[in-house]
């Protein structure tokens, strides 16, 4: 008996598109994060990029649960002294929500040289609308 090692002629892709409205934005991020890396198939293997393409729809209404929207707080820092910068996430999903939910998904990606092959599959829109057009597209709850 040998163990099977896919290949990446061996992965087969799909489109699914995920509805974000009023989801909790963490537990959406886990589940897309889940999927553009590929572990819900039987052939995963962490080195190849053997992940699905998302779709999120309606980016700006997820929801942020609890006091997450103004005590969650985002830092930056330029590298000089004093220049930290904070930034509450409910500020951040009003001004991007796009960078908001792609970041959170980043985060959940291993960092590691397929990590940007991996975040390219992902598509995110603040509306109601996309502007892809594939053949078929399934919808996960």
């Amino acid at each position: 008996m040998k163990t099977f090692s896919p290949k990446k002629t061996d992965v087969n892709r799909k489109w699914y598109l995920v509805d974000a409205k009023e989801k909790p934005a963490g537990r959406l991020a886990a589940k897309i994060a889940h999927i553009l890396r590929g572990k819900h198939k039987t052939i995963f293997a962490p080195h190849i990029d053997c992940g699905d393409y998302v779709i999120v729809i309606n980016a700006k209404k997820i929801k942020l649960t609890g006091t997450k929207p103004e005590k969650k707080m985002y830092f930056t820092h330029s590298g000089y002294l004093g220049s930290i910068k904070e930034t509450p996430a409910g500020k951040i999903m009003k001004e991007k929500p796009e960078m908001f939910l792609k970041n959170m998904v980043a985060g959940m990606i291993p960092h590691n040289r397929l990590k940007r092959d991996v975040l390219s599959k992902l598509k995110i829109f603040a509306g109601n609308e996309h502007n892809i057009s594939v053949q078929s597209i399934e919808t996960l709850e």
